[in-house]
């Protein structure tokens, strides 16, 4: 059976997004690895397909849900340029999402969302990156992201591919 690196988020004691674990999952049945679980969220299982008409913004409602893969392009390491630092703050200004970008001190994609996301890197290479750590990741690592000002940053030189479960959540 595959190993699955589980890396968790967190806050340390000064408020700062952290990695609070990294290491192989554990929680083990058979053939399923389970990673996390919350005790909410009653969807109804009889709706609509509720991706008809106009694009998702950033988050979910409170309650809700979105699943979803996410492309990243390759960027060069080093500080970003005013162009792509522009180009970003525009991407979140149109998923009506400027208001979560609190800090961006560390990278121009950084942002915070009110969500629990369950994310897997698929292909490729991608560095998460949060207010006091960063971690690496190769696929098949999977990310519990609970809340934290984080980015994603590809120094590869392909696109990365990552799918995500966001569960709309609460500070």
């Amino acid at each position: 059976m595959t190993t699955v690196r589980r890396i968790v988020t967190g806050h340390d004691a000064e408020g700062r997004a952290v990695v609070i674990e990294d290491a192989p999952a554990t929680n083990i049945l058979g053939t399923l690895t389970n990673l996390w679980s919350t005790p909410g969220v009653p969807a109804d299982c009889n709706m609509a397909d509720p991706m008809v008409g106009a694009p998702r913004g950033l988050e979910p409602s409170p309650g809700g849900t979105f699943f979803r893969f996410f492309e990243i392009p390759p960027q060069p390491r080093g500080p970003a340029s005013p162009e792509y630092t522009a180009l970003v703050r525009q991407a979140f200004i149109d998923m009506g999402a400027a208001h979560a970008q609190v800090d961006t001190s560390r990278h121009p994609a950084m942002h915070k969302t009110q969500t629990v996301d369950y994310i897997i890197l698929l292909r490729g290479e991608v560095t998460l990156i949060l207010d006091a750590d960063e971690r690496e990741l190769k696929p098949l690592d999977v990310v519990i992201q609970r809340g934290t000002n984080h980015a994603w940053a590809n120094y590869g030189t392909e696109p990365a591919v990552l799918m995500a479960v966001l569960v709309g959540g609460r500070f």
